[in-house]
């Protein structure tokens, strides 16, 4: 029997005593690796998720009828509402298709009304990504020793991409991106190149929903996405292989993913403050609540990089009050985003888009 689920209260969180230091730490590596990238690329990119392989515009579906544990937030009453869809690859530097990475989608939802998180910005509903349910280790004073080492590992040569996107693989995981180990940078352009658009994404840190506590699943619904999973691509001399496929997949696409909640419901089941442990489905069932559609379009149009991947902002601190990213990964990350998204707005001189609807 399923248990009903957990009623959120702030004491859930247990923040460490000593996040400001860890935080602190997080950022200094962060700036190196910040100002390696860009003064390789003549311009600052994303510290996490730097290479984007498709950019879509859509439309986010709030179901009508959800039962009241589910009819919580920006998911209280039916709804439609503009999407802007980013699909990645984790690391900050931006690399060769032929290295195998684990992959990220950024949504932002638009025209959302509510209580907004202090700070959050314009009036989107934001939520982040990657395609494995758990994250590399449970919390972020885990990574500041290790990444310090790393980070002092990367240089400026042009030869060292690779070492640099095994740092950034491990802030990846300290800041709410599911990161790399040794195992998986091992396998480094040996693994099969899987179709982006065919994976299924997962939050996998919790967030406050509503009256409760959830967790976040994108799934692919329309056959004409479910016949991407597992398909392979060769990326055998394409630098860009991943966002030439897509492109090309998505001049004929339309696509419907399936908008999940996972309610919590034990907090030693499912703990807010270990990224680490995977909440199992015959505990804590996934949910639909809504569906992401996006019709057939240009995934790599030029004023698309421009309004999307080069001036879109995403964090999941942008954010209605009801939906409030919960634990220690997602605490460190609000002060380490923002820093990145200032450090883009200082070296290239452009202000960053909030909205999903500046996006169309």
């Amino acid at each position: 029997m399923i248990a009903p689920p957990l009623r959120y209260r702030p004491d859930l969180e247990q923040p460490q005593p000593d996040e400001a230091e860890t935080d602190a730490s997080l950022e200094k590596s962060f700036d190196h690796i910040l100002e390696t990238t860009a003064a390789d690329y003549g311009r600052a990119v994303r510290a996490v998720h730097a290479k984007a392989h498709g950019l879509f515009e859509g439309t986010f579906t709030v179901h009508a009828g959800l039962p009241g544990e589910l009819a919580q937030g920006l998911f209280a009453s039916a709804g439609c509402y503009p999407a802007a869809l980013r699909v990645s690859t984790n690391p900050g530097d931006i690399l060769d298709d032929n290295v195998v990475l684990p992959r990220g989608i950024a949504l932002k939802v638009g025209q959302v009304s509510g209580d907004r998180l202090p700070g959050a910005e314009g009036d989107s509903q934001d939520f982040l990504m990657v395609n494995v349910p758990v994250f590399a280790v449970p919390t972020p004073d885990k990574f500041a020793g290790k990444l310090k080492l790393l980070a002092a590992t990367t240089d400026r040569a042009e030869g060292a991409k690779v070492a640099l996107s095994t740092v950034l693989g491990f802030i990846n995981s300290a800041l709410g991106k599911v990161g790399l180990e040794s195992g998986a940078l091992a396998g480094m352009g040996g693994s099969p190149q899987v179709h982006p658009l065919g994976e299924t994404y997962f939050s996998t840190v919790p967030f406050r929903y509503g009256d409760h506590v959830a967790k976040f699943r994108l799934r692919p619904l329309s056959a004409s996405l479910t016949a991407l999973t597992g398909q392979i691509i060769d990326t055998s001399g394409r630098p860009d292989g991943l966002r030439e496929t897509i492109r090309k997949d998505a001049a004929g696409l339309t696509g419907e993913w399936a908008f999940e909640v996972q309610l919590g419901r034990d907090p030693d089941r499912q703990p807010i403050e270990d990224a680490s442990v995977e909440w199992q489905e015959d505990e804590a069932p996934f949910v639909q609540v809504a569906t992401l559609q996006v019709a057939p379009q240009d995934s790599w149009a030029e004023d698309k990089v421009r309004r999307i991947d080069d001036a879109m902002h995403f964090s999941p601190w942008n954010a209605l009050v009801a939906h409030r990213p919960l634990g220690g990964i997602n605490r460190a990350r609000r002060r380490a985003y923002r820093h990145s998204s200032d450090f883009r707005v200082a070296v290239n001189g452009c202000l960053l888009s909030h909205d999903a609807d500046a996006a169309s």
